[in-house]
C-alpha cells in the first residue's frame, strides 16, 4: 500500500462542523486508498471497519515526522490502525 486515506468515525448523529473537525469525532481511522480512485478509501480501514459511513478527513502530514492523524486529535486514534500501519 502506498499511501492512506484518513478517516473520521462520527458519534451517530453528528456531522463535521465547519472546520472539519469537531466534538463528534469518536476515532480517526486510517484505510489504503482505492486504486482506480486514490481519493477514494478501500472498502476497510486497516483495524477492519467499514469506510462506507466514516466521514474523508482530507488530512496529509505536510513534513517528515508529523503523525499519520490530525496531531489536535492524538487521543482519538485508533490504536489498531497505528499498529498496523507501523507493520507495513
Amino acid at each position: 500500500m502506498a499511501a492512506i486515506v484518513v478517516l473520521f468515525e462520527l458519534a451517530p448523529d453528528q456531522a463535521l462542523g465547519p472546520e472539519g473537525v469537531g466534538p463528534g469525532v469518536v476515532a480517526v481511522h486510517a484505510a489504503g486508498q482505492d486504486p482506480d480512485v486514490p481519493e477514494d478509501p478501500q472498502a476497510r480501514t486497516l483495524c477492519g471497519l467499514d469506510t462506507a459511513p466514516m466521514e474523508h478527513a482530507h488530512y496529509r502530514p505536510t513534513r517528515p515526522g508529523e503523525p499519520w492523524y490530525p496531531p489536535e486529535l492524538e487521543q482519538q486514534r485508533c490504536r489498531l490502525c497505528e499498529a498496523a500501519l507501523h507493520r507495513l
